[in-house]
């Protein structure tokens, strides 16, 4: 089970954005390459804290990660912050270092002098469920139209720049010589352009192509979560990184069944007969029908409660329930056989209501299905 981003970090769930940042660049410079070279702990220890940076300190990331936990972004197939290496982090969140390595980290992995990796941009598709495979998972494979490398396109190094991806540069002012470095504008930061391309590769030396992706989505996913596919986005120019999958789902309705949360509503109706003799019913579940007995004297608005009968919590909590509501039919039409009958039951005792204390009121029924 991975670990929790707010562990991670050492801040409390209720932490503000100045916290969280304060809590991360503390852990980063602890487990920086720099400060403990060829330690794979310590790397390992980098990584996970610029992953739970990476989601808590985005608001709308840190709501999903709050509600739904890792399975927010896990369950598509990558890692919550979608499979960080240390060129994202240091792309990312060089500016929260500031000068404790001296201004600049460009020299873990061979990427130094500032040289940017660029990042293909995500993809975005749809992905309809029904509650069956959003109760148990499923896996889809969707065609996806992404930008790859095209064969035979070659890179060489920026001549502007040398490969450095940046451009240097001297000013004379009157508290001195001042100088500064800028991203290389020839490549784009990169330190690579372009040495052939085949011809139906476009100016990045990219072309278009249809792959098949399958995605692993998790038990109990919600209408409007957005899943990520790691590296299945648009690819990059040169030793660029590929961009994500980005997959937003959408629950379809059950003719049956109602989702609230976790827990499932089914509507059965029964006739009169049936309610004062009791009878079985087949009803709809997640899982395929099943059959319930229902006792003789049955009142109508009486709520059965199958337990774990429900959805499984995205968060790995259990299942919730599937609950039952009674409705006893009432004929709008009699003939004059079943007229005469229920005349003569307008004054026999067993036909006048006798509320029990245990016989609960609506609001009554409403707060235990919400306890």
């Amino acid at each position: 089970m991975k670990q929790d981003y707010y562990e991670i970090l050492g801040v409390d769930k209720g932490a503000s954005t100045a916290e969280i940042k304060k809590a991360y660049r503390k852990m980063a410079i602890k487990y920086h390459p720099d400060k403990n070279p060829g330690d794979k702990e310590a790397e390992e220890m980098f990584k996970k804290s610029a992953e739970a940076y990476e989601v808590l300190s985005n608001p709308d990331k840190r709501s999903r990660y709050d509600q739904f936990g890792h399975a927010a972004f896990d369950g598509a197939g990558g890692p919550g912050a979608g499979g960080m290496n240390m060129d994202d982090i240091f792309s990312q969140f060089g500016d929260i270092f500031g000068s404790a390595f001296g201004g600049g980290f460009g020299g873990f992995g061979g990427f130094g002098g500032g040289r940017a990796r660029v990042k293909g941009g995500n993809l975005r598709i749809r992905v309809r469920l029904n509650l069956e495979e959003v109760a148990n998972g499923v896996e889809k494979k969707v065609k996806v139209r992404r930008k790859v490398q095209a064969e035979g396109v070659t890179y060489k190094t920026c001549g502007t720049c040398n490969g450095t991806g940046q451009v240097t540069r001297v000013t004379n002012t009157i508290l001195g010589r001042m100088q500064t470095a800028t991203a290389c504008t020839t490549c784009g930061g990169t330190g690579q352009m372009i040495d052939k391309r085949p011809a139906d590769a476009d100016a990045q030396g990219l072309k278009v192509q249809e792959e098949t992706v399958s995605i692993k989505i998790p038990a109990g996913v919600v209408d409007g979560m957005q899943l990520k596919v790691t590296g299945k986005g648009n690819e990059a120019p040169g030793d660029g990184i590929a961009g994500d999958l980005l997959v937003l789902i959408e629950e379809l309705d059950h003719p049956t069944l109602k989702r609230e949360g976790d827990n499932l509503h089914y509507d059965l109706y029964v006739s009169v007969a049936e309610a004062v003799l009791g009878t079985s019913k087949e009803i709809d579940t997640v899982s395929g029908k099943v059959r319930i007995k229902l006792e003789e004297g049955l009142q109508s608005g009486k709520i059965l409660r199958l337990r774990n009968k429900g959805i499984p919590s995205i968060n790995g909590y259990g299942n919730g329930d599937l609950l039952v509501h009674v409705n006893v039919w009432t004929p709008k039409t009699l003939n004059k056989e079943q007229r005469e009958f229920f005349e003569r039951m307008l004054d026999d005792e067993n036909f006048i209501p006798k509320p029990e204390n245990s016989d609960k009121s609506f609001f009554e029924k409403v707060k235990d299905m919400f306890s």
